[in-house]
């Protein structure tokens, strides 16, 4: 997430910056007490996801600036600080994301940030796990690459079972069809192992669990968007559109 801050007091600009290090230590801030300043450097930067302005600043005010900066970028959150409340009717006019009346708290900033008029996708973590759509595994935003198909679909499984362990005879009844001969169990266990050398090969060969006929991942150990959607987190529930496991008939239920 990157965040563009603008308000011509020193100390307000600083106390926002510190308040938004603390909620979203992840993102990336750019704070500029000149309104000017600030959008020269937006028209040569990457995109911004959400923008807190003060309403009155000299030179461009935030209004303008706003109107401005939505030009740049149409998505851009657009949340107002201010210590007037005249100004409600145009930040509305301008579809703004939010607007808080200083002295705001903590608490205010943070339903803002969690209650965005774009959703804005967190940056993939080293990590990540996708379900929504097809199936994916990402280590560094790179999809691993899988030496069997088998091999992948037993992973998607232990996704999809969020931690729980799974046996040979349950693998068999979704990846083979009940069927649990010698032959099917030989068959996973050889699958499992071409499993652990894909991912070990990818630095995350920690996420697998084994024990006696049993297998199972920690869940700990990367970030998925099934597991956010059930946490309710914004950018998953607005990435699912119906698909799932896309791949795999076990899912289809």
């Amino acid at each position: 997430m990157r965040i563009l801050v603008v308000d011509d007091e020193a100390h307000a600009l600083e106390a926002l910056v510190e308040c938004l290090k603390e909620l979203r230590p992840e993102a990336e801030i750019l704070p500029f007490e000149r309104s000017v300043d600030a959008l020269a450097a937006a028209e040569h930067s990457a995109p911004f996801d959400v923008a807190f302005l003060d309403v009155h600043m000299p030179v461009l005010g935030g209004i303008e600036f706003a109107k401005e900066l939505k030009q740049l970028y149409p998505t851009v959150n657009i949340i107002f600080c201010t210590a007037y409340s005249e100004h409600t009717v145009e930040a509305i006019r301008l579809h703004a994301s939010g607007y808080v009346t200083k002295p705001y708290t903590k608490e205010d900033i943070a339903r803002e940030l969690d209650n965005l008029l774009h959703p804005v996708a967190p940056s993939m973590p080293q990590v990540f796990v996708r379900t929504f759509g097809n199936f994916d595994l990402f280590v560094d935003k790179v999809a691993v690459t899988f030496k069997r198909a088998k091999s992948k679909e037993l992973l998607a499984y232990l996704v999809y079972k969020k931690g729980g362990t799974v046996s040979k005879k349950e693998l068999a009844a979704v990846i083979f069809e009940d069927d649990y001969s010698v032959k099917t169990q030989n068959y996973i266990a050889k699958i499992y192992n071409d499993l652990t050398k894909d991912l070990q090969a990818a630095g995350v060969g920690h996420i697998l669990c084994k024990g006696f006929n049993q297998y199972g991942i920690d869940t700990r150990a990367f970030s998925c968007d099934y597991y956010d959607y059930e946490e309710g987190k914004p950018y998953a529930i607005n990435a699912f559109h119906g698909e799932f496991f896309a791949q795999y008939e076990w899912a289809e239920m």
